[in-house]
């Protein structure tokens, strides 16, 4: 069942109006038809509705709530992610993945070690949202996962407090694993930091520890930057959700 989003003003009563790229993406690319049913989420509220399809206008698509308040298909914890900005075109990789995988919002951060540099950021900041707007209703997500402007370290340390937990994915980690630190903590919030291609420097490292942050081992193999955070969401994932 294809999954689509709308903002507020869109739902009146039981009826849903979609438009847009989205009414675009019904008619002329899915094809859909008249009795067909989807889902349909509320950005504002995150609720989400079953809806049969009533009618298919020339800019609009007309649609019928016939289930109300779907089960959410959220974590249980919200997990933003702080991502090295690597080279490429792995960000994006990375993005929809994350989202698939539950993220919350997604910052890129610009590290010691990055060999990238983001050029035109507001462009490639829409881009991104779009990459994951697309993985969300994939998903079958209840948001859509925010791509936040690049940040640097100050910017992590400085947002530390805002969290239950901070977790650093640091290769020099020998014996601390993320279940460890999950057990022995309550969490609702939690940041993850990923360093690009080259790694956090022992510096930054040693910096986010000093405002709170615990390191934690992925493992005895060394992974790439854009298998990093697949891996700690799919752990916290496990711990919290499976």
């Amino acid at each position: 069942m294809y999954k689509f989003f709308v903002e507020d003003n869109q739902i009146v009563e039981n009826k849903i109006k979609i438009i847009g790229n989205d009414w675009k993406h019904i008619s002329n690319v899915l094809r859909m038809k008249i009795g067909e049913e989807i889902l349909v989420t509320n950005k504002k509220t995150s609720e989400t509705y079953k809806c049969s399809i009533k009618n298919i206008n020339k800019d609009e698509v007309e649609c019928v709530i016939i289930e109300e308040k779907i089960e959410s298909t959220e974590l249980s914890v919200k997990v933003d992610l702080y991502q090295g900005i690597p080279k490429s075109d792995k960000m994006e990789a990375i993005i929809q993945k994350s989202v698939e995988l539950g993220v919350n919002t997604i910052f890129s951060v610009n590290m010691k070690n990055c060999i990238a540099k983001i050029k035109d950021e507001n462009k490639k900041q829409e881009r991104w949202q779009k990459i994951s707007e697309s993985a969300a209703k994939q998903s079958k997500r209840n948001i859509i996962p925010s791509i936040e402007k690049s940040v640097n370290i100050d910017f992590i340390c400085n947002n530390i407090k805002n969290y239950d937990l901070v977790i650093i994915a640091y290769e020099n980690e020998e014996n601390i694993t993320i279940k460890d630190i999950l057990k022995e903590n309550k969490i609702e919030k939690i940041a993850i930091v990923v360093g690009p291609e080259g790694g956090l420097t022992e510096k930054e490292v040693d910096k986010l520890i000093n405002s709170g942050a615990k390191v934690a081992t992925l493992g005895k193999r060394i992974l790439r930057t854009e298998t990093a955070p697949i891996t700690m969401l799919s752990m916290i994932m496990y711990e919290y959700d499976l």
